[in-house]
């Protein structure tokens, strides 16, 4: 690491514990709905391990099945799930998934976000550019391209992005992972909805897919309140009920 870069990951890292919540936790609207947005070389079902911990608490969750062929396709399917909420809703969103809800989250019926090991750009930030002042996952050499679409190698996919995942259960993630445009990785968002909503930020330490300390720059930058779990990038597979409990806190809720 660079002498820049390690001031760079240090100044933004000194003014806030790493691993639990900031002394003044952000206001929260209780809320029953929770609205859930895979990331990149998934789908819906990746949210299936902390979806029952979530209903067990009394909340409504749905899935978002992201298209993951475009920004634009991937925000509309994000508001058409949350214009079904009957009410104030927690958006939650994994790895790319991440970019959506910074976009999505500006609509006055979100009363939280909740990032897991997720993107958080900036409006209009080159987040490739921002990427690259973290070292790359191994993740990167397994990323195959066709026709404009990309999905990860066998071996990247479970050395790597699951990695934590019990095998069995990384093989059933491998075989139903979505094809994911190349294309949408160097999208840009036009809102920052963590800016005005109260955010929450789930790091993974042991993520091979996304800098963990790329992970925490953001957490600290959006001022989320923030915990660390001993995971690789797929933590709501791993750590459903860790992540079940923060997503339960964003809504107002006493933890499971």
């Amino acid at each position: 690491m660079t002498l820049w870069r390690s001031l760079f990951v240090a100044a933004s890292l000194l003014a806030a514990p790493l691993s639990l919540a900031h002394a003044q936790p952000p206001q929260t609207v209780k809320t029953r709905n929770v609205v859930l947005v895979h990331g990149a070389w998934a789908d819906g079902s990746s949210w299936s391990e902390v979806i029952p911990v979530l209903q067990a608490a009394g909340l409504h969750v749905t899935a978002v099945q992201n298209p993951l062929s475009s920004l634009a396709d991937s925000v509309e399917a994000t508001r058409r799930a949350l214009a079904e909420q009957d009410g104030p809703t927690v958006l939650v969103a994994h790895s790319w998934g991440g970019t959506v809800i910074s976009q999505v989250g500006t609509d006055p019926k979100v009363s939280g976000l909740v990032y897991v090991a997720a993107r958080a750009p900036d409006a209009n930030e080159d987040f490739v550019a921002l990427s690259k002042q973290f070292p790359t996952g191994p993740v990167r050499a397994g990323i195959v391209e066709r026709d404009g679409y990309t999905k990860l190698s066998e071996d990247a996919f479970l050395k790597y992005f699951a990695n934590g995942v019990k095998p069995e259960r990384a093989r059933e993630l491998y075989a139903v992972q979505w094809p994911t445009a190349a294309s949408i990785f160097a999208s840009r968002t036009t809102e920052a909805a963590w800016h005005t909503k109260p955010s929450w930020y789930a790091v993974s330490k042991n993520d091979d897919t996304i800098n963990p300390d790329l992970e925490r720059f953001l957490a600290k930058r959006m001022n989320a309140t923030t915990v660390e779990l001993d995971a690789g990038h797929l933590s709501l597979v791993s750590h459903p009920k860790e992540v079940a409990n923060l997503i339960l806190e964003a809504a107002g809720y006493g933890r499971s």
